[in-house]
């Protein structure tokens, strides 16, 4: 993804922001723009076009002109004026967006900055003032950009010309409420992808259409996983037997490694007093997430949306020496938070969040060898679930946000991490500003079998939290010393982690997940083939293994079908044959095979082979 205003390609993606605000004004004279950002794989444009509503039936005249505009070469010319200027030139024009914007950048030096370094717009501070510390800088002159007719406020950067913009293409339409306020104008957002060659442009469309085949409402709805009700809400996604067996496979697996490493497993309630998140720093950082659920004489109570803040308070229950650490704590639980109804999607963000969150407290002289320990179990879980990874270290920058503790300290924790990523060789880079509140975060990237990348796993280093509630423990010489604390989640939240991994494999889980590891056909209704496979389910019952029978009145034909549509990895056919030798060929899922035919075996030798495999977790048949 290109992130980096200096980029040619996000050169590219927002010059054709500006392209397509053109062709809109040529096509809908009177259009009012909001901004126009780069994001990942191309650019969009929030436009305000009155009654009028673009669909996909405009995109091929919007692109039609688009590619005009590209043939013409238009440079992309800058010019400057001065602030008050710039607020006649937006009242003129009839942009009362951009007048807005400039308003405030006229008011306030810019307390949007965020929302101006986002949309790439037009404003000209003192060196080295960006960021939060731009909502102190006095506003200088505001730039603009000119092509052709097109007129509009603008940072930059651009390609020289129009004809430089690389390949594009439109892909959507949706409703976003300006500046992201329920209360404003609701505008109407155009999307568009945007390659540097036609090849990368056909590639990533082709990546497109697979997703969707892959998408995981659409699998989860075909496979059986989980449903959401009208009734229970939307971010309220319910699991189904099936969907069940695949969370609690990966929690298993998830608290299997901790509990190895010296994880013990703790309980917190769901709801507590609202003190507690004011205490630990979270109330008054995230207002947004605390809704007070009960009132009782004065005291407020909520749904917890966080959990870390509950552990300190069982570390803090008994005096603790430098011999009990480090003390290792897990827990999987389920959070509340109160996302907005246009951000819910499918599993990957919901209202009811359950993670394997776990926290370690240490002395200081411990944390670099608990990193490695955390890194050591990620990376197997990972390799297991073939997912690659890659790691970003979040590490605090003072123009883009506010932290707690002392910068001294932060230095030495990012300097530890840093060091650990190194001699651990793995593939990193530092986000600048992505770090959390509390402390510079390791957060793990895997990378799915389509190429997209997404952040699953976190360690996130925490010298605040210990802080501000005080924990201690005794040191060797009897003084008092405060603890670091090591937040993880190996998986993240399951919701999310499912969802990712639903499109990752198509939902052809690997035989240790699958809900459904065997199924038996049966090629008659006859009662010696019922008892056979009813016999058949029994031993595999006794050996730990996930099988159904199929009884049903379909023909054998339809029943492989319908074992292949729900991806079970191994389908055993039981007629007369397989009845008086007890031996069968089975269908195995293509992705599972190593030869193509596996022979005939044993039938209860074939289940004892499988429960091993669903032991070992391994993805390929040893068959």
């Amino acid at each position: 993804m290109s992130k980096h205003p200096e980029d040619n390609l996000y050169a590219m993606r927002h010059s054709l922001a500006h392209i397509m605000a053109s062709a809109i004004q040529h096509i809908w004279p009177d259009a009012k723009f909001g901004v126009g950002p780069v994001v990942e794989h191309g650019f969009y444009y929030d436009i305000d076009i009155g009654d009028v509503s673009i669909s996909d039936d405009d995109f091929p005249k919007i692109e039609k002109e688009m590619r005009r505009i590209i043939k013409q070469a238009q440079l992309f010319e800058r010019s400057e004026m001065q602030i008050d200027e710039a607020i006649a030139w937006a009242s003129q024009a009839k942009q009362p967006y951009k007048q807005e914007l400039l308003y405030d950048l006229k008011r306030e030096g810019t307390t949007l900055a965020h929302e101006l370094d986002g949309a790439m717009m037009g404003l000209d501070l003192p060196a080295g003032i960006t960021g939060a510390s731009a909502s102190r800088a006095e506003v200088g002159d505001v730039s603009f950009y000119k092509n052709g007719d097109f007129f509009d406020l603008c940072r930059g950067p651009h390609v020289p010309s129009t004809d430089k913009v690389g390949a594009f293409k439109l892909m959507r339409v949706a409703g976003a409420y300006w500046r992201g306020d329920e209360s404003k104008p609701q505008m109407q957002r155009l999307y568009g992808v945007a390659f540097e060659t036609d090849k990368e442009l056909r590639k990533h469309l082709a990546m497109l259409e697979e997703a969707k085949k892959r998408d995981h409402r659409k699998l989860g709805q075909e496979l059986d996983l989980f449903v959401v009700s009208d009734l229970v809400g939307p971010g309220l996604p319910l699991f189904t037997p099936r969907g069940t067996v695949l969370r609690n496979e990966l929690i298993k697996f998830s608290e299997e490694l901790q509990r190895d490493a010296g994880y013990e497993a703790v309980w917190a309630p769901h709801m507590t007093r609202t003190e507690l998140y004011k205490v630990s720093g979270h109330y008054e950082k995230y207002p947004e997430r605390f809704d007070v659920s009960s009132t009782e004489s004065s005291d407020e109570f909520m749904m917890k949306p966080m959990n870390c803040p509950h552990v300190t308070q069982i570390y803090a229950s008994r005096p603790r020496s430098y011999r009990d650490l480090p003390l290792r704590y897990m827990e999987t639980t389920t959070m509340y938070r109160d996302e907005k109804h246009g951000e819910l999607h499918g599993l990957s963000r919901v209202r009811a969040l359950t993670q394997d969150d776990s926290h370690a407290f240490v002395r200081h002289d411990q944390i670099e060898d608990e990193i490695r320990s955390i890194l050591a179990m990620v990376r197997h879980m990972y390799s297991v679930l073939d997912l690659p990874l890659s790691v970003d270290l979040s590490f605090r920058d003072d123009t883009k946000g506010d932290y707690y503790g002392d910068e001294t300290v932060w230095a030495s924790a990012q300097s530890v991490m840093e060091a650990v990523a190194k001699e651990e060789k793995l593939d990193y880079k530092i986000e600048l500003g992505e770090a959390a509140f509390y402390g510079p975060k390791i957060d793990i990237i895997v990378t799915d079998a389509l190429g997209r990348q997404w952040q699953c796993a976190t360690i996130q280093l925490d010298f605040v939290q210990p802080e501000r509630f005080e924990l201690e423990y005794t040191d060797e010489s009897g003084a008092k010393q405060r603890p670091a604390m090591i937040h993880k989640a190996m998986l993240g939240s399951i919701e999310r982690f499912l969802s990712v991994y639903i499109e990752h494999t198509a939902g052809k889980f690997s035989v240790w997940l699958a809900p459904e590891q065997v199924r038996i056909i049966t090629v008659n209704q006859e009662d010696d083939t019922i008892a056979f496979a009813e016999k058949t389910r029994e031993q595999a019952k006794d050996l730990g293994i996930r099988l159904t029978v199929d009884n049903s009145h379909d023909s054998v034909g339809k029943k492989i079908r319908n074992a292949e549509v729900m991806k079970v990895p191994y389908t055993i056919v039981v007629g007369d044959k397989e009845i008086s030798s007890n031996k069968a060929t089975p269908r195995i899922r293509k992705d599972m095979q190593v030869q193509a035919d596996a022979g005939e075996h044993d039938i209860h030798d074939l289940l004892k082979t499988v429960a091993h495999e669903a032991k070992a977790r391994v993805s390929k048949t040893s068959l």
